[in-house]
């Protein structure tokens, strides 16, 4: 199957020249009155090299076929994530570059799409947001209208994050996966 560069999408797998990549990362460039072009960031599937590729948008770039499987995460054990396939029962761990940043975003028995070429996982997939509790933050100050005042609090899952001054602990927030910021507070 064939794609346009500006279609290409993080965790997304192409083929360029033979190979297959995983997509890193990418950024849409439109400079000036020059042709628009995507810089990509990609890791080779055989070496597990990273490289950076600038594809202009109008080239035609190959995607192969990919099988995605559900799995569900039960628990870590030091650098060893242990994932369950949801059909099979099989459990397996995926080696840190498959897993990118998504260990940031899963708890324990989220559902995850782990995307396969060739019999090989390559990605593992995340909802496009979740929701997590706020555990600590420090206190709201009181008449702190501005609305661009952030402050960081922690999520029960030990992330980071950037939140407005009127979250507080034990709210619900949704977080987007794809940038790591906040999105809105849950009901």
């Amino acid at each position: 199957m064939m794609i346009k560069a500006t279609d290409i999408r993080r965790g997304m797998v192409i083929t360029i020249e033979g190979t297959n990549f995983v997509v890193v990362d990418f950024a849409h460039h439109t400079p000036g009155n020059l042709r628009a072009m995507v810089q990509t960031k990609l890791r080779n599937m055989n070496s597990g090299a990273l490289i950076d590729k600038r594809l202009r948008s109008v080239d035609q770039i190959e995607v192969p076929y990919v099988e995605t499987k559900q799995f569900e995460y039960l628990y870590s054990s030091g650098d060893e994530h242990v994932f369950m396939e949801s059909e099979t029962f099989d459990q397996l761990s995926f080696p840190p570059e498959i897993l990118g940043t998504a260990m940031q975003y899963i708890l324990p028995n989220s559902k995850v799409q782990v995307m396969y070429v060739d019999d090989k996982p390559v990605s593992v997939e995340v909802p496009a947001s979740i929701d997590l509790t706020v555990a600590d933050t420090p206190p709201s100050l009181k008449g702190a209208t501005a609305t661009n005042q952030y402050k960081e609090a922690i999520l029960e899952n030990g992330l980071k994050v950037q939140v407005p001054p009127f979250i507080g602990p034990g709210e619900k927030i949704r977080i987007d996966t794809r940038t790591g910021e906040y999105v809105e507070r849950v009901k």
